[in-house]
């Protein structure tokens, strides 16, 4: 029966300790917090899983704070959370610009940051924001904690290092020194998946580090390496832009084409890097 809840089974947990026992003992099972995701694959009949674990009601993971020089989010930070919060507009702004194009007021209300991290979707508004920040998932299992580099969580299309038994509780972001820049690409301002989102930091100085992340180019978001230490090395921009051209990995899809996609980068990363020094 199409988005049929008679076989499912829901656990839900009053601590966060509660709920990695519950991930350890009673696995497997799947997190599940806004379900601005997980219930459209109800609704069409494609969601195969059967047992969920609502964080939804674990309010520590809700905490935006700074820790020492860090950015700590907690995992089940709303958009609204992130576009609303003075730590996140004065520290990360392009995080809050994302913020502000997932959806529409509905579902930024719903929709986590830890939620938009597990999906894993290389399409994600806010994942070449945390890529291009450098910053850090933190996972927690009943026995341990773990931190990964954002650009080393991913491993494949929808897919991550994240272990059955672990739950995403948050995100950490250190300072970031430079010029901010995000933008998204799609059929409509917001309520659209991305045809191409791309998030920036350009140095302060000339020959400073710089960071350009994009998402629906690749099976994962991806960081432009190349593309980075050319222009961190005084290539011009021209030559920037044929490198990353060469260095993304576009699809054909029913949003866009591969050709389309690798043009707009292109040329997205030409407006970064004149707004970054004319803006």
């Amino acid at each position: 029966m199409l988005g049929s809840i008679s076989n499912r089974t829901l656990l839900q947990p009053r601590s966060l300790t509660d709920a990695l026992k519950m991930l350890r003992d009673e696995g497997p099972l799947v997190p599940m917090a806004g379900c601005t995701d997980l219930y459209v694959s109800l609704n069409f009949g494609t969601l195969k899983d059967t047992r969920f674990l609502n964080l939804w009601g674990l309010a520590w993971l809700r905490a935006i704070e700074v820790r020492g020089d860090v950015l700590a989010i907690g995992a089940l930070a709303t958009h609204t959370d992130l576009i609303r919060s003075p730590l996140v507009r004065r520290r990360i702004p392009m995080l809050a610009a994302a913020a502000r194009e997932v959806g529409g007021v509905q579902i930024q209300n719903r929709g986590t940051l830890g939620g938009n991290v597990a999906n894993a979707s290389p399409a994600g508004d806010t994942l070449p924001v945390l890529a291009a920040a450098d910053a850090v998932v933190v996972l927690r299992s009943a026995s341990e904690t773990r931190r990964v580099p954002f650009t080393a969580f991913y491993t494949g299309y929808r897919q991550s290092v994240r272990r059955p038994g672990e739950l995403i509780v948050g995100v950490e972001i250190p300072a970031i020194h430079g010029t901010q820049w995000f933008r998204k690409v799609g059929t409509r301002a917001a309520q659209a998946i991305s045809k191409i989102v791309i998030a920036g930091v350009a140095p302060v100085k000339p020959g400073g580090s710089v960071r350009i992340a994009l998402g629906s180019v690749a099976p994962t978001v991806v960081r432009a390496t190349r593309t980075e230490a050319a222009l961190a090395g005084g290539a011009s921009i021209e030559d920037a832009r044929r490198i990353l051209v060469d260095e993304i990995a576009p699809i054909d899809d029913i949003r866009s084409t591969a050709e389309y996609r690798r043009r707009v980068a292109s040329n997205l990363l030409a407006r970064f890097w004149t707004d970054a020094h004319h803006g």
